[in-house]
């Protein structure tokens, strides 16, 4: 018992902190109104406006193209100004474009176009509260409990696929698709709630970078030179156009492949969040991140989404969806816990919005081009072409991981002295990178 505590308390250890409770608690409510809101939108093109794959692919899209267009800007106002304002703002924000899409459906009067421009605008809120979302975190926990925190956090967001879509799915067929729009306007006030009450002096802050010339081109630099954040984040770009468009994907497996509706497609979220749920816990558990895990994480990720693809029935596609659902929330945590913590404090919110352009920003990308390929053949094959995509993604990052270890034994060799002396113990010196210390130390 005592062991299984323990683990408990390992999982579970940033809880321990007041202002990350907090957020994590408004968390779960605000992202499970988010995806009861992804079900409701999806069948309301779907099966309301008599929408196709490709107007699915264009209003998920559409919520990313400002990202994708402007993501590094978002990362220097991260990085500029307090991120808890940030928050207040575009948490409330979301809030009024939710609300007026559930009038817009209450009142009978929605087109595919209004879906379209709220999920612009809502593109347009995304671009300020990824980056100030994400490095908010380590305001609030600190250094050392980052990964751990990373992960609970990913643990709320597809924790919320079971609850959201599960929620959803009971309202759409008792209450109307509008509610579910209604009821996430609401769910946002739980996170406004939580920043309230956070303790001002609790928090890890540190000063908003100055106004200069050439910050946006200067975090781009920063990025791509320095290989141990720019392999992590071209691997996300390639996993993030051709794998991680589920919103896409699962609605047409259920529609077309298996003939199903919105029960089936809540059902396949549900799964797929279950197993997400389980591997953010285990990412939790570990919080080492690495390359060499990140890669080998992609291997299981990429594999599952392989047998998903070729899954016979809706039975086994919902049990591979759990392991696919593990994998992928594995591979996002472990990737995002890499960045912050090879992140200068200064960069970290510009790297975390390249990650999100890589991650969300490349949706207006990869959603179409996976909307027609499932249109043109089926949503088996689009999953097929994600599936190999990560798995080629993923190899290159072993490479890089042995690359790190070298230079790792490399380094400590070098900042080792060992002098022995026959008068004299052996001593073993750590030096730093300027350090310019004795070559020994004698010992009495």
């Amino acid at each position: 018992m005592r062991r299984l505590a323990d683990a408990g308390h390992r999982t579970f250890r940033a809880l321990s902190v007041r202002n990350y409770r907090l957020f994590f608690t408004g968390q779960v409510i605000s992202v499970s109104g988010t995806w009861m809101q992804t079900v409701a939108q999806t069948y309301l093109i779907l099966f309301r406006l008599h929408g196709t794959g490709v107007d699915v692919a264009i209003a998920t899209g559409l919520q990313f193209v400002p990202l994708l267009l402007f993501g590094p800007f978002g990362g220097l106002i991260a990085d500029r100004l307090d991120k808890r304002k940030v928050l207040y703002a575009t948490q409330s924000s979301a809030a009024v474009l939710a609300l007026a899409l559930g009038l817009l459906v209450i009142t009978h009067s929605v087109h595919l176009g209004d879906v379209f421009a709220l999920a612009s605008l809502l593109g347009v809120v995304n671009l300020f509260d990824n980056p100030a979302r994400q490095t908010f975190v380590s305001e609030m926990v600190g250094r050392d409990l980052l990964p751990n925190a990373v992960s609970l956090n990913s643990v709320v967001m597809n924790g919320a696929r079971v609850i959201g879509p599960a929620i959803g799915g009971v309202l759409i067929l008792t209450l109307g698709v509008s509610t579910c729009f209604i009821v996430n306007a609401a769910s946002y006030v739980a996170v406004i709630v939580a920043l309230s009450r956070m303790r001002s002096a609790e928090l890890y802050s540190s000063p908003g970078v100055g106004r200069k010339k050439g910050q946006v081109r200067e975090g781009l630099r920063y990025a791509w030179s320095t290989v141990d954040l720019r392999s992590p984040l071209i691997s996300m770009a390639i996993v993030g156009i051709f794998a991680f468009n589920f919103t896409v994907t699962l609605p047409l497996l259920a529609k077309v492949t298996f003939h199903g509706g919105a029960g089936l497609y809540s059902s396949f979220l549900a799964a797929m969040g279950a197993g997400a749920v389980a591997g953010g816990l285990f990412t939790a558990h570990r919080s080492s991140p690495s390359t060499r895990l990140l890669a080998m994480i992609g291997l299981f990720f990429g594999g599952s989404i392989l047998a998903v693809s070729v899954a016979p029935t809706r039975l086994v596609a919902i049990l591979l969806l759990v392991l696919m659902g593990a994998g992928s929330i594995s591979f996002v945590a472990t990737n995002n816990a890499t960045l912050q913590l090879r992140s200068d404090p200064a960069m970290r919110g510009r790297v975390m919005s390249l990650n999100a352009i890589a991650f969300l920003g490349s949706t207006p990308i990869g959603a179409p081009l996976v909307g027609y390929i499932s249109d043109i053949s089926n949503p088996r094959i689009a999953l097929l072409v994600g599936g190999v995509a990560t798995l080629l993604a993923s190899v290159p990052l072993f490479f890089v991981a042995t690359r790190q270890r070298a230079d790792r034994a490399a380094a400590l060799s070098d900042a080792m002295v060992v002098v022995s002396d026959e008068d004299s113990n052996v001593v073993s010196l750590p030096l730093g990178d300027n350090e310019t210390a004795p070559a020994q130390r004698r010992t009495s």
